[in-house]
């Protein structure tokens, strides 16, 4: 069903709904969260992800990615700027400095906010690092699998 559904969208042209993700460094969890939507509904997604401030994308989260099939390891660091003349239909904000920075889209852009603690910021040993991402990945996954369930009644996602 999932294919038909697909070609039937491709054919009578309706787009895909559009979702950006914004921290604060877009560096690990508005990354991970940009490949887990892309991987589990990347067909029915346009899929984004910035931060208020560009740095380089965490290593960890891109081997802690990569455990489960996901690859963020080509993805770069966006800002905001790159993104705040153009509509979405959903703005998510993966930590509180985000939320509190993030400016109106133009557009029907609905906002949500998932309060994550930043792995990056877990210092220790490279298994209790890795452990801190590993867990604020597993959480967006259970929500971007949540978000994805909880959107069908979207005619843009069957």
């Amino acid at each position: 069903m999932k294919g038909f559904a697909r070609r039937a969208r491709e054919v009578i042209g309706v787009p895909k709904a559009r979702v950006l993700f914004l921290c604060t460094h877009n560096s690990a969890r508005s990354q991970m969260a940009e490949g887990l939507l892309r991987a589990a509904a990347g067909d029915r997604f346009e899929v984004h992800s910035a931060g208020t401030v560009a740095t380089t994308v965490r290593p960890e989260a891109a081997q802690v990615m990569a455990e489960i099939g996901v690859d963020i390891a080509g993805h770069e660091s966006k800002t905001l700027d790159r993104f705040r003349t153009q509509a979405f239909d959903w703005v998510i904000t993966v930590c509180d400095d985000a939320a509190e920075a993030c400016p109106v889209f133009p557009g029907p852009a609905r906002r949500l906010h998932w309060s994550l603690p930043d792995p990056g910021a877990v210092v220790g040993d490279e298994e209790r690092r890795l452990a801190a991402f590993r867990k604020v990945r597993d959480r967006l996954r259970a929500l971007i699998g949540e978000f994805v369930r909880g959107r069908a009644g979207d005619p843009r996602v069957p």
